[in-house]
């Protein structure tokens, strides 16, 4: 993300596009995540971190589940690639009969597991969620299989949006998710006094149709560059060797993924609530994680694409070695942030209602451990992207798979010792370990990143994040909890950001400083126009 990265040919306007790309998407995610946070308001103001809720956020895991295994939620990774070198290399015609193929058959495939899965989702339910009490169980039941054709929409819209990526296309990209939360809170809002759970369920599959599919569907129909065409042909030569490079994808597990999977599964054989505990933190953990590693990383995948595809590694392998910098620079600020001000932001966001101060007590515990991840979480997203513009899904499929299996007994023995908050720790050692051994298996196998200038960027980083973090959570305990968390966030907020602007230009490297400077200037030009 440095000016480095675009010196050289062809190498700026790539380096802008994606810059470009990066900045709508992380927009997009902020306004996603704000969106999510009145949507998690809500439902804690009218559930606290009840039963019921522990139904509203377990019923997401078959569904979600099932979007997994069809690579629904990462259908980008997969296609974006194998579409770009359809379009260099045997031009449009042929990317226009794979993209038919892939969407048909794709589709098919999700309309057929989710009849199936709907059919037997009492049994799955109470596999995995075995401790729930039986009217728990009953209402988890009911509303996954309200949530479960939203990933029909999911996975459609998804083949559909990764086509419009690839060609430099992603306001659809961005806009998806703002209409899927506001789906949900408008389904809450409107019916949540009188069904519960169930009305922000609905709002939710209201908002898949919507967002995440008729949108996309809408922008590919109006453009005359991409024709749109649908073909069930699971059998023909395209889609199977699509399937070679997705299998990974819906066959292995990561986690970045799993890590979620595990907080319910081993959080439900706790205790009632922490299933919703551990949601809660981890919803404003993933703000971050969400606007940094998710929208880099997101934008970055196409421009790395197209850079392997035209065989110029040498600027691939500087654009990953100088966003991984710069992203890890942000990653540390952003965890010492959210450790440093855990609990007044889980008071501002959470506390009215049903949530009650010892909710937050318990819950700003959990945040304060997760945000110990926020580094981890950001380099991995990052760092698997060069593997997969190489059509390359297997080996970090592989590496993911095998920290995720070999992780299980440590959620159950920390979740088993310490409860919510071992479980919690048990994700941010199996992260950690998940980055690190991704890294050094990149650094192995392309030459890049450079592990030695990467660290260097993480001590330099560290430091300034440790300073910040200290100042800002000594700032905020001045302020009694009694005079409100906005106060202590105003308070906090600012002695942090004063320790990095005194020490980013001593300590920070050159990725970092570009990377805060163009945030920086962002802030600044969109209140200049406000």
């Amino acid at each position: 993300m440095s000016e480095q990265a675009g010196q050289g040919g062809a190498g700026g306007p790539a380096a802008t596009r994606f810059a470009g790309a990066a900045l709508l998407l992380a927009v997009s995610v902020l306004l996603s995540r704000a969106l999510g946070f009145v949507r998690e308001m809500v439902l804690a103001y009218q559930l606290g971190t009840s039963p019921e809720l522990d139904a509203y956020y377990a019923a997401f895991q078959i569904p979600d589940m099932l979007n997994y295994f069809l690579a629904g939620g990462a259908l980008s990774i997969a296609f974006v690639p194998f579409y770009t070198r359809a379009r260099s290399q045997q031009g449009e015609a042929a990317a226009g009969r794979l993209l038919a193929n892939v969407l048909g058959s794709m589709t098919g495939l999700a309309l057929l597991a989710t009849l199936a899965m709907w059919w037997q989702a009492e049994a799955l339910v109470a596999l995995q969620f075995p401790r729930f009490a039986p009217e728990i169980q009953t209402l988890t039941v009911r509303l996954t299989r309200i949530l479960l054709p939203a990933q029909v929409f999911f996975v459609a819209g998804g083949i559909v949006r990764a086509a419009l990526m690839a060609r430099g296309s992603f306001g659809t990209q961005a806009l998806a998710p703002l209409i899927y939360n506001a789906g949900i809170i408008a389904g809450g809002g409107a019916f949540g006094a009188t069904l519960g759970p169930e009305g922000f369920a609905w709002g939710a599959l209201v908002g898949a149709a919507i967002g995440p599919f008729l949108v996309p569907l809408w922008d590919a129909w109006r453009r005359r560059d991409l024709a749109l065409g649908v073909r069930f042909a699971p059998w023909e030569r395209e889609f199977l060797s699509y399937l070679v490079i997705a299998a990974p994808l819906m066959l292995g597990v990561s986690l970045l993924t799993v890590d979620e999977w595990y907080d319910k599964w081993f959080g439900a054989l706790i205790s009632a609530g922490v299933v919703a505990q551990l949601g809660l933190a981890r919803r404003l953990m993933q703000l971050p994680v969400a606007v940094v590693g998710q929208a880099i990383a997101t934008a970055a995948l196409p421009t790395l694409s197209k850079l392997w595809a035209d065989g110029r590694k040498q600027e691939l392998d500087r654009m990953v070695q100088t966003t991984l910098q710069a992203s890890l620079g942000l990653a540390l600020l952003a965890a010492a942030g959210s450790w440093a001000l855990a609990e007044p932001l889980v008071t501002l966001v959470y506390q009215r209602g049903a949530f009650s101060a010892e909710d937050t007590v318990q819950v700003a515990r959990l945040l304060q451990i997760f945000s110990l991840a926020v580094p981890a979480w950001i380099v991995q997203q990052i760092a698997v992207r060069p593997f997969f513009a190489r059509n390359d899904t297997w080996r970090p499929m592989l590496i993911g798979s095998a920290v995720a299996l070999a992780a299980i007994p440590l959620y159950l023995a920390l979740g088993k010792q310490h409860g919510a908050p071992g479980i919690a720790a048990a994700g941010v050692i199996g992260m950690t370990t998940n980055a690190l051994v991704t890294l050094a298996f990149a650094r192995w196998l392309h030459g890049a990143p450079v592990l030695g200038a990467l660290g260097a960027s993480a001590l330099r980083g560290g430091a300034i994040a440790a300073l910040a973090g200290v100042a800002a959570r000594a700032a905020a305990l001045l302020m009694a909890a009694e005079q409100g968390p906005m106060l202590q966030l105003a308070l906090g907020g600012t002695a942090f950001f004063v320790l990095v602007a005194v020490c980013l230009p001593l300590f920070g490297d050159a990725e970092m400083r570009a990377a805060v400077g163009r945030i920086t200037r962002l802030l600044t030009r969109s209140r200049s126009r406000g």
